[in-house]
């Protein structure tokens, strides 16, 4: 018996062990309102430079105070979960830290966020890749607001169930890069039409959504970049392999309709992208995907505007 209790009792030492490797405590110059922060990908998956705090006196912009958060992913960022999802297997890849924990965890009731986002000047717009910059997701569910750098813009995108899809456009394409943006989220998560979902961008209301804004118990709070659609980035990079691998294997109408809108920088569905890299991969160039960089500041959560710290 003795022999058993101590076993358990190594096997509960290395379970802390391993929590505590995945928790980032972040500074109060950068964010405040969060009980409990964990990186997204953990041990062989995790790379040093997927998420720093930086300070401005090494030269990295900071909206205010002396420090930032900086996240990095570059191509083959992935990894799995201790689930089984794989991001590898996905066809995505991240570098996220996540607001997760019991305490963090949203059910009802109205809630405030900030965070300031700063893309760099050489910032590259990977369509028709999607990056993903942070995301209100639910336990047990999917994401119910994201937000998102689509092909003309940096937009909020509403997922509440299957049939119900918005984007709106928050910050222009041309203007995204070599400035900090302020955003402000004022929330209340409800599964009836007494819920809203509100976004200022730099102080200006560019959304205002009413009505549920869940289907399940329970929401918490992601950030970073979470890229989704690295097929879709390779393959509309290399059209000409695709042509070469189709006259030599031939093609389903299935996958001339996706090399097709992949032509007209359409969506072709994630699923088609993946299955068409697949199929022709070998006849593509060595093609990496460019390395994204954004910067984070005054991350804030409270249950009152005051609490956020907004910035004027």
């Amino acid at each position: 018996m003795k022999k058993l209790l101590l076993i358990l009792s190594i096997g509960l030492l290395w379970c802390d062990v391993g929590l505590a490797k995945k928790l980032v405590k972040l500074p109060k110059d950068t964010s405040s309102g969060f009980k409990k922060v964990h990186k997204s990908l953990t041990g062989k998956y995790y790379k040093d430079y997927g998420m720093q705090v930086v300070d401005k006196k090494d030269g990295h912009p900071v909206r205010a105070g002396n420090k930032s958060i900086r996240f990095e992913v570059r191509s083959g960022d992935c990894g799995s979960d201790p689930d089984g999802w794989s991001d590898c297997k996905n066809d995505r890849e991240r570098h996220e830290l996540t607001v997760g924990g019991k305490k963090d965890l949203m059910s009802k009731g109205e809630y405030w966020f900030s965070w300031s986002v700063y893309f760099p000047e050489e910032h590259q717009n990977l369509y028709p890749l999607s990056n993903n910059y942070g995301q209100f997701h639910q336990r047990k569910g999917e994401p119910v607001f994201m937000f998102k750098e689509r092909k003309y813009s940096y937009s909020v995108v509403k997922t509440i169930g299957e049939d119900d899809y918005e984007e709106r456009k928050l910050v222009g394409k041309n203007v995204m890069p070599g400035k900090w943006h302020d955003i402000l989220v004022h929330a209340k998560w409800s599964k009836k039409k007494d819920g809203f979902f509100k976004v200022w961008i730099n102080n200006e209301l560019k959304y205002d959504y009413k009505g549920p804004t869940k289907t399940k118990q329970y929401v918490y709070y992601k950030f970073g970049v979470y890229r989704t659609g690295i097929s879709r980035y390779l393959n509309y990079k290399n059209l000409d392999g695709i042509e070469k691998c189709f006259e030599e294997k031939g093609y389903t109408t299935e996958e001339y309709t996706t090399f097709y809108k992949f032509q007209g920088n359409k969506y072709p569905g994630h699923n088609n992208s993946i299955k068409l890299y697949n199929k022709c991969k070998d006849y593509y160039q060595n093609t990496d995907v460019p390395t994204t960089i954004v910067y984070f500041d005054e991350v804030r959560k409270g249950k009152k505007k005051e609490k956020v710290g907004i910035i004027k």
